[in-house]
Formats: C-alpha cells, sequence, structure tokens
C-alpha cells in the first residue's frame, strides 16, 4: 500500500522544528529513520496532514562524554551507537543490544530518539536504554525537561512526549559502571522483533557479593519493564542457583504479556522466566571477572 497524502517540511534548524510542531499540532508527524513510521504510514495506519523530517538537524548527531554522562544526541544512528567505542568501554550492556536491532540496514537508517519515542516494547534501546537508567531530555519552544525513562514510557508505544515536544537527547549515568551486564534476547530468526528480551548490569564486592542490580524485561507486558522486586533478593548476596531459580520466577510473576500467533502468553511467561534467569547469571560472572566480554 502507499501511504495517504500529506506536505512535507524539512526544517533546518531546531527552532524552525518547534515552528512546524506547533502548527501542525496534532496533525503533523516527525521522521528520521522512518524505520517504524514509514510501514505504518504504508499501512494507513497513521495518516498524518504533514510530516516533519528532522534529518537536517545534524545538531541532535552525537555520542559524547561530559561530567558523570553519556550524551546521545537523538538523531545518532543505531549503527554510530554499535561502532562507538566509547558506547563500548562506558556502557557495554547498550554495544551488546544494538546489535540484535534489525539488521545493518535497518542500524544504518534507524535513529536512537526514534526508537525511544516509537516505545516498542519489543525494542532493544527503550529495554537497554532502561536498563541503565537513561535519562530522555524533552524540548519544547518553551523549555526543556529531563524524564527518567522509568517514567517515560506510558503504555504500547505511547510515552511522556506531549505535542510541541521533541526528544533530542539520551542520558547515560556513567560515574560508577557496573562491571557485569548481560543483554539476552529471543526471536524467530534474527532481525526480527524479539518474543522475549532481558537486560542486566549487576555489580559485586570483592567477595562476591553482589551489590547493585538492575534487570529489565521486554516482549512481556505494554512497556519495558523494570523487574525490581526480582533483582531485591539478590542484593548482599552471592548468586546460588535457587537464589537465581526465585529471581526468575519472580521476574515472570511481575509481567502480563499477551498471547499471539508467535507465541502463547504461557509461552512467553516461561521465556521471561528463562531469560531473566540467563541475563542474571551472564551479568554475575562477568562482575566475578569469569565470563566473556565485549
Amino acid at each position: 500500500m502507499k501511504p495517504s497524502s500529506f506536505d512535507y517540511y524539512r526544517p533546518s534548524s531546531v527552532a524552525e522544528a518547534f515552528q512546524l510542531l506547533t502548527e501542525s499540532g496534532d496533525e503533523g508527524k516527525l521522521i528520521a529513520g522512518g524505520q517504524s513510521l514509514v510501514p505504518i504510514l504504508n499501512m494507513r495506519l497513521s495518516a498524518p496532514e504533514c510530516l516533519i523530517d528532522i534529518n537536517g538537524l545534524q545538531d541532535l548527531n552525537y555520542i559524547r562524554h561530559e561530567g558523570g554522562w553519556i550524551k546521545i544526541g537523538a538523531l545518532t544512528r543505531q549503527r554510530d551507537v554499535e561502532k562507538s567505542d566509547l558506547i563500548r568501554e562506558k556502557c557495554p550492556l547498550l554495544s551488546e543490544a544494538v546489535p540484535f536491532i534489525g539488521h545493518m540496514q535497518t542500524r544504518n537508517r534507524g535513529t536512537v530518539g526514534g526508537s525511544v519515542v516509537h516505545a516498542d516494547p519489543t525494542a532493544e534501546l527503550p529495554l537497554s536504554l532502561l536498563a541503565i537508567n537513561a535519562t530522555a531530555v524533552i524540548q519544547s519552544a518553551e523549555e526543556s525537561r529531563e524524564v527518567e525513562l522509568s517514567d517515560f514510557f506510558i503504555t504500547y508505544l505511547t510515552t511522556d512526549i506531549m505535542p510541541g515536544e521533541l526528544l533530542t537527547e539520551v542520558r547515560i549515568p556513567v560515574e560508577s559502571v557496573p562491571k557485569g551486564y548481560s543483554f539476552q534476547e529471543y526471536s524467530r530468526r534474527h532481525g526480527d522483533f524479539a518474543l522475549v528480551a532481558a537486560g542486566c548490569v549487576l555489580d559485586t564486592d570483592s567477595e562476591g557479593r553482589i551489590t547493585f542490580a538492575r534487570l529489565t524485561l521486554g516482549g512481556v507486558d505494554a512497556i519495558p519493564v523494570l523487574a525490581e522486586d526480582a533483582v531485591d533478593i539478590l542484593v548482599g548476596e552471592k548468586l546460588t542457583g535457587s537464589l537465581l531459580e526465585e529471581a526468575g520466577r519472580i521476574a515472570a510473576a511481575n509481567v502480563d504479556p499477551e498471547g499471539d500467533l508467535h507465541g502463547s502468553r504461557k509461552y512467553r511467561l516461561h521465556l521471561a522466566q528463562v531469560f531473566a534467569k540467563k541475563a542474571i547469571q551472564t551479568a554475575y560472572q562477568r562482575a566475578l571477572g569469569k565470563g566473556g566480554t565485549l
């Protein structure tokens, strides 16, 4: 199919983009990589009156280390994140997750901001950025605000971005980078959307006791899930088989997947438990210096 007709604008500055957003209101859509929006337009699931192409806003294309943060501009291509030595050093979970996004051609066009704002609960970037406690920087013509990703995702394909606003940057705290990390995903074929995915960052003390852990699950609810109850029982303990089983059980007990033609609810719950355990175990082994690294 082909999309409905629309007006097309290509602003050359952020200020011009805000002006167009204000003028178009709910009838305008931003487009950058177009990896999610174009199929939606082609299937006529959305029929905006105008598209605002922000590919010209190259001020929003960067990866840099400032203060205690890694800052990634919204127009940064996923492939640039994948190749970044800075990301590999400071955000290894993100480096491990990005290669699961579609195929190289997808990542060459897809943007960080586009994936985060699209908010697909099976997508790798929202899940991994939530695991490493990222913050979204959202701007309008009048103000700028910051929202932690744990508050940013509202429901399926819906975020805390209001009409007239633009996500301009994602910030990741890196003053203390956990030694352990793991991103795990199951899909029917490489490049397909994940049925279930899990991301974990974890740290240990010199005796192997877990001092910090953060676990996220994707494909199991309307938004990426931060599985706080599952990792609360880990802190202060060495990881044992029974403790790992309990963490996996709790993780699966606190999600609400829907069944579809790719997998039933029961199957997704099983995968949630399996991949939560796998992510925790791998992150723990890496924190101890016994696992593989990038």
